[in-house]
């Protein structure tokens, strides 16, 4: 049978290798990114079951005019892809405001965006998914990626809450935590100029590693988008999927930490409780 699913991003990484992918099997997409021309070989190919649009996140009347274009041309979609996202390299310190606000206006403003234009068609049908593109960093922390961290933990809070809440007209949400993989994202990341303060720190450590290609990258792109697409194929609908042995043992390590930190405050966190009226 085929799946139409609309992606944002498509111009690179996940984006153009879910687009390649879902292709080649028959499926169709609506495939979005700042110059649809970058698409051109695919269009040539696979002609009317590629749509295109240029999409800019951040603004949010393009989205909704753009995913209402989507649905008005394909009739459904069944899987809704947040993927486009902007990353930054950069003490607390040392990032201008642009910056900030161009990394929390794509991962956390443009992703919501997105889900809240597509939700009323979704609702209508009755039936979807949505998959959150975020990342291991959605639920640990690496020194200088703090404003990229602060777009994940947001995107994932509002996931987390919103599953529950859409569940109940047939939409289903899964955010994928993918780990470091060789998708262009570490030689595209923003920096910002340098602060000497930071050169022997954890923030001018990450900033030195990732200057000296000696961050490590252990995952296959080819091998996520198909452990994507392969959960849209079994229909099980997690509420996060994580993808790399990276994401795997470091989310795991940041949540038995915190679970173990808050262990210790239990009897200060009950102390504080209102006394309970006599009788």
């Amino acid at each position: 049978m085929t799946t139409t699913w609309f992606i944002t991003g498509t111009s690179s990484g996940f984006g153009r290798l879910l687009t390649e992918h879902l292709l080649a099997r028959g499926d169709r997409v609506a495939a979005t990114l700042r110059r649809p021309e970058a698409l051109d070989d695919l269009r040539a190919e696979h002609g009317d079951r590629l749509w295109t649009a240029r999409l800019d996140v951040t603004d949010a009347e393009c989205v909704r005019r753009v995913v209402d274009e989507a649905f008005e041309a394909l009739g459904t979609i069944d899987v809704v892809v947040n993927n486009a996202g902007y990353g930054l390299l950069a003490s607390v310190e040392e990032a201008s405001d642009e910056q900030i606000r161009r990394v929390v206006d794509t991962n956390l403003l443009g992703s919501i965006h997105v889900i809240r234009a597509a939700l009323p068609h979704l609702r209508a049908q009755g039936r979807g998914r949505i998959l959150q593109v975020s990342t291991a960093g959605g639920q640990t922390t690496y020194p200088s990626l703090g404003y990229y961290h602060a777009s994940k933990w947001g995107i994932e809070g509002f996931c987390e809450t919103i599953a529950r809440e859409i569940a109940p007209f047939g939409t289903a949400l899964t955010i994928i935590e993918p780990g470091a993989t060789p998708t262009g994202f570490g030689s595209s990341l923003d920096t910002a100029p340098p602060m000497p303060a930071y050169a022997n720190t954890p923030a001018g450590h990450t900033r030195q590693a990732f200057a000296d290609g000696a961050f490590p990258v252990p995952n296959s792109a080819e091998k996520i988008a198909t452990a994507m697409i392969d959960l849209v194929d079994s229909d099980a609908t997690p509420l996060r999927l994580p993808l790399g042995p990276d994401t795997y043992e470091d989310v795991h390590a940041a949540l038995t930490a915190r679970l173990a930190e808050h262990e210790v405050h239990r009897d200060v966190a009950h102390s504080v409780a209102a006394a309970k009226p006599a009788g």
